[in-house]
C-alpha cells in the first residue's frame, strides 16, 4: 500500500482510509465482515500519525540517524477455518460452580478468560467470581474445547462457556423465576451437571475459488512506529510503536494488554531480528534472534475501540494474533521513510540495510 500510494502521490495513510471495508463491502473471500470498525480505528489513530509525522521531519539527535514513521492495517479471524467447535461442562456444587475445561494456557490468560465469561454468564443468579472453581485441562474429566491456536479459544471456548453456564441456569429454575440451591435440586433428583457446547457459523471457502464464510468473527488492528536508522552501521531502533485495536468487547484490559504488548514484540522481532532460516543456529532463543527488553521501545501506546462482536461471547472476539499480524509491515515502512530503502526480505538487519544503503547510491 505505500508503494501504491507513493506512485499515486498521496499519503499512505489516505490511500488505506479511502480503501478500508464500510458497509456494501465484503472480504476477499466475498463474505461480509462481522463488524464495520476500521474507520473508527483509524480516526483514533490519526492525531498519533500526524504527530509521528511532524517527529519523523525533525532531525535526530545524532547526526549519523534518519527518523521515520510507517503504518499499517493487520485483519485476523477468531477460529479455525469453518464450522470449528469447542465443548465446555458446567456444575452446579454446594458451594458455586465449577467450570470444566481444556483451553490450555500457554500465556494467554485462559483461566481469566474462562473465569470472566463464566461470571458474566451467571450474572442471573449472583454466584460471586470466588465461588466460580475452574478445573482445565484434566483430560480425564474436562471436554474437548479444541486447540489453543487460531486466537479462537475466547470466542470458541467462550461460547461453550457462556451455552454451559446457560444451561445450567435454565436446569435450576423454578416456575416462579426463582431458583434451586444445590441441596434442592440433589433432594429432588435433578441433574446438577451440564454440557454446553458451540459451533462457529461458518464455512470453509471453496478449493476452487476460494469463497466463503471462514471465520464468524475477526479482530482488526491499525499499526504506526516510529524509528530511527542508522545510516553509518544500519542499525534500525524502533523508537515508539502505536496500535489502534478493535477486539470486540473487553473482559479483563490487564490480560488484553499483556496480548497486544506480547504481540508487537513478537513483530518486532520478525522486522529486524528473527532469522529462522539458518538451523545451525536454531540451539536457543538467542541464536533464534527474538528481541532482547533492550531493543523493545519504552514507549508503546495502545488505543482501544470495543465494538460488539454479534457471534462473541458477549461481544468479544479474540485477542492474541491480532497484534502480530503486521506491526513487522509498519516497521519496514518505517525504514523507507527514515533512510529511503525498501526491505524486502525480512529481518531488516543492519547488514541489509546497510547492503541497501550502498546500492542506492
Amino acid at each position: 500500500m505505500d508503494e501504491l500510494a507513493e506512485k499515486l502521490g498521496m499519503d499512505p495513510f489516505e490511500l488505506r482510509y479511502k480503501n478500508i471495508y464500510r458497509p456494501g463491502d465484503t472480504t476477499p473471500s466475498g463474505c461480509e465482515p462481522d463488524v464495520y470498525c476500521l474507520e473508527g480505528l483509524m480516526d483514533k489513530i490519526k492525531p498519533a500519525y500526524t504527530k509521528a509525522q511532524a517527529w519523523a521531519k525533525q532531525p535526530a539527535t545524532d547526526p549519523d540517524k534518519k527518523r521515520g514513521m510507517g503504518m499499517s492495517i493487520g485483519i485476523y479471524g477468531s477460529g479455525l477455518d469453518g464450522a470449528d467447535s469447542a465443548s465446555v461442562d458446567a456444575e452446579l456444587t454446594a458451594t458455586g460452580v465449577t467450570i470444566f475445561t481444556s483451553w490450555e494456557d500457554h500465556g494467554q490468560g485462559a483461566d481469566m478468560g474462562t473465569l470472566a465469561t463464566a461470571h458474566e454468564a451467571l450474572r442471573p443468579l449472583g454466584v460471586k467470581a470466588e465461588d466460580i472453581k475452574l478445573v482445565m485441562n484434566d483430560m480425564a474429566i474436562t471436554p474437548n474445547s479444541g486447540p489453543a491456536g487460531g486466537s479462537r479459544s475466547q470466542v470458541l471456548v467462550g461460547n461453550a462457556t457462556r451455552v454451559a453456564c446457560e444451561l445450567l441456569i435454565k436446569g435450576i429454575a423454578k416456575a416462579d423465576g426463582t431458583f434451586r440451591t444445590y441441596q434442592e435440586m440433589t433432594a429432588e433428583k435433578l441433574p446438577v451437571y451440564f454440557k454446553g457446547s458451540w459451533t462457529a457459523p461458518a464455512k470453509e471457502c471453496d478449493v476452487t475459488t476460494g469463497q466463503g464464510n471462514p471465520f464468524a468473527v475477526y479482530m482488526y488492528g491499525v499499526f504506526l512506529s516510529e524509528v530511527e536508522v542508522n545510516i553509518t552501521t544500519g542499525k534500525t531502533e524502533v523508537v515508539k510503536i502505536t496500535m489502534a485495536a478493535d477486539v470486540g468487547k473487553i473482559a479483563n484490559k490487564l490480560v488484553v494488554d499483556g496480548q497486544l504488548y506480547g504481540g508487537l514484540v513478537q513483530g518486532l522481532g520478525l522486522a529486524l531480528s528473527e532469522d529462522f532460516e539458518d538451523l545451525k543456529k536454531h540451539i536457543d532463543l538467542v541464536g533464534c534472534g527474538l528481541p532482547y527488553i533492550k531493543d523493545v521501545p519504552d514507549n508503546i501506546d495502545l488505543i482501544y475501540q470495543e465494538t460488539y462482536r454479534p457471534n462473541g461471547p458477549f461481544g468479544a472476539a479474540g485477542s492474541g494474533e491480532l497484534p502480530l499480524t503486521s506491526p513487522h509491515a509498519s516497521i519496514i515502512n518505517a525504514i523507507y521513510n527514515a533512510a529511503g530503502v525498501r526491505m524486502t526480505h525480512l529481518p531488516a538487519r543492519p547488514d541489509k540495510v546497510l547492503a541497501a544503503l550502498k546500492a542506492k547510491k
